[in-house]
């Protein structure tokens, strides 16, 4: 049996969207996209790249698909991000997507049809699409966090489990943290159950 893990660079305000490119996504009347670019270092690229590197099929939401859709298949395979992402299988929730144009991508008409693909893949990895990893988490369906942390605040911009995208649920760490020269602070969480709630602090 294999997870399905969310893959997510967010600032710590919680904020995910729009961390590639000044033009990746301004839904919303969001100009405050390229975010990540200003922390860039070999050591945090050469983290990003392993867990790339252990995809095994990956997972997206609509939105997210047409941004990757749209870029990955461009950039050939010299680049190593765009080889693993170019010839993996992928798969993209959308109940409105007839025709797939990425090659190697199939389309499932809802969350739950994700479930499944533990079945047949050892790591599905989520990357941003926020909505489909709130709705796997509510379903119960999505193991594993793996976050990049960035020090900076935006105010303003999707977040990552706010409003009807947030459940109660519990988390262990499961690898030690790692702090990067740029201040980007890498945790790897596995789901572990519910919440305890209604204790008194310093009982």
């Amino acid at each position: 049996m294999g997870i399905i893990a969310l893959d997510l660079f967010m600032t710590l305000d919680g904020v995910y969207q729009g961390p590639g490119g000044a033009d990746e996504d301004t839904s919303g009347g969001f100009t405050f996209g390229g975010w990540q670019a200003a922390f860039a270092d070999a050591e945090s690229g050469a983290a990003i790249m392993s867990g790339i590197n252990r995809m095994d099929a990956l997972l997206l939401g609509r939105r997210t698909y047409d941004i990757f859709a749209g870029y990955w298949p461009l950039r050939g395979d010299s680049n190593p991000i765009a080889e693993k992402f170019n010839s993996m299988d992928k798969f993209v929730v959308s109940r409105t997507l007839d025709n797939a144009s990425w090659d190697g991508t199939t389309v499932l008409a809802a969350g739950e049809e994700a479930a499944q693909l533990k079945d047949h893949y050892k790591e599905i990895h989520i990357v941003g699409s926020g909505d489909l990893a709130g709705s796997l988490l509510a379903a119960g369906f999505l193991d594993r966090l793996n976050l990049f942390v960035y020090p900076i605040t935006l105010g303003t911009g999707k977040r990552i489990f706010s409003g009807d995208g947030g459940v109660p649920a519990a988390f262990t760490l499961a690898e030690p943290p790692q702090v990067f020269p740029s201040g980007v602070l890498r945790l790897v969480y596995d789901r572990t159950g519910e919440p305890v709630t209604g204790l008194d602090a310093g009982s």
